[in-house]
């Protein structure tokens, strides 16, 4: 008798086991987006061909990784794919108009051109990088606004972008979902 009652008590005990191991499985995972977890959307950058720039590139890379939560610019390692491909040129800075996606590809010019006529090297930096994360430029704009570009004026050097580039950059990476919706591809000059 007493062995027939621990073995309906183990039963009993393996069967609760099995229906709270069942229903842990089937519960659906959670979203992290209902609990206020911001989805992060990591894009690689390569600037191994942006001599002179190093410096502007990342003050430029950090401005952006301290204003938006939900994207974030890390340097490429040697021999990997970058989605954004940074390189410096004689020309006027310049830039694929993104928002680029992770696997896709972006191109960044950083123009001595510019830099000649007394343009600031860190917000041309995190301007034509603001480009790639999808921002157009805002032309006339005061030096607040980053992508005012240079109808800023060569006396600005703001190279943070302001609530609403920020809020667009946000947006265009909600919830992790950076792939749906493709980049925009047109090519931005910076001329004035």
């Amino acid at each position: 008798m007493l062995n027939s009652r621990w073995f309906k008590a183990a039963g009993a005990a393996a069967a609760i086991t099995l229906a709270a191991t069942t229903a842990a499985q089937a519960a659906p995972a959670p979203d992290p987006a209902a609990e206020g977890v911001t989805a992060v959307v990591t894009l690689r950058y390569d600037d191994s061909r942006a001599g002179g720039w190093e410096a502007a590139i990342t003050a430029g890379v950090a401005s952006w990784n301290a204003n938006v939560d939900n994207v974030k610019l890390v340097e490429a390692a040697p021999g990997t794919r970058a989605e954004i491909r940074i390189v410096a040129t004689s020309g006027w800075p310049q830039a694929t108009l993104g928002p680029v996606r992770p696997g896709g590809q972006a191109r960044v010019e950083l123009g001595s051109q510019a830099v000649a006529q007394g343009h600031d090297k860190t917000r041309i930096a995190a301007h034509e990088l603001g480009h790639s994360l999808g921002l157009p430029d805002t032309k006339p704009g005061p030096c607040s606004q980053l992508m005012s570009g240079s109808s800023a004026g060569t006396s600005c050097g703001n190279a943070v972008p302001n609530a609403a580039e920020r809020f667009r950059v946000e947006a265009a990476y909600a919830g992790g979902l950076a792939p749906r919706v493709p980049a925009d591809g047109r090519v931005l000059v910076e001329a004035p």
